[in-house]
């Protein structure tokens, strides 16, 4: 189910930084401090995303809510959800429908539709993680073999790489307004 005109609305909270080259397509929320590259692609084909707060998103990601290739085609639409201090390096590819706080997605890494990330979790660059899961919190996975393994400690926050590029993207790139919503 393709998103309706009539249907489609992004909502850009205030603080939030996002660069006009992004495509964003569908039902969107983009929460307070989350950072959207160029060339980043957020769409919202069979039901809403939400992105919670100080997020990074680089550029070439593709993050996209579409009904499985196998599921039924008159399904209910699903939001897909993430939560906050989240990092999409550049090229990563990410369809799961559930991810919580400070979890790092490489560059190049794909996470498929009913994998959820939980909280604290890094997939490594190239690596692919598609099957039926929720990964347990700051599990790792990494290697040509998908290794897996638990860290002691979440992912650092990337305040710093936040702030830094809050200041400079503007200098350097159009941005998409953030739209007033009553209820914030």
């Amino acid at each position: 189910m393709e998103a309706t005109p009539g249907t489609c609305s992004v909502k850009i909270s205030p603080g939030a930084v996002v660069c006009v080259e992004a495509e964003i397509r569908g039902d969107v929320t983009i929460g307070a401090r989350t950072v959207v590259h160029p060339r980043a692609c957020i769409i919202a084909e069979s039901g809403p995303i939400v992105i919670g707060e100080s997020n990074l998103i680089e550029e070439q990601v593709l993050i996209i809510n579409k009904k499985p290739d196998n599921g039924p085609a008159d399904s209910k639409p699903e939001t897909l959800t993430i939560g906050s201090n989240n990092v999409f390096e550049v090229g990563c590819r990410c369809e799961s429908l559930k991810i919580g706080d400070h979890n790092v997605v490489e560059a190049k890494a794909a996470v498929g539709r009913d994998t959820e990330l939980t909280r604290g979790c890094v997939i490594g660059a190239f690596c692919e993680v598609t099957g039926h899961e929720a990964l347990a919190d700051n599990t790792i996975i990494y290697g040509d073999q998908y290794d897996q393994r638990r860290q002691y400690e979440k992912p650092p926050d990337q305040t710093l790489q936040l702030d830094f590029l809050m200041k400079i993207l503007p200098n350097y790139h159009r941005l998409k307004k953030s739209t007033k919503t009553g209820d914030r």
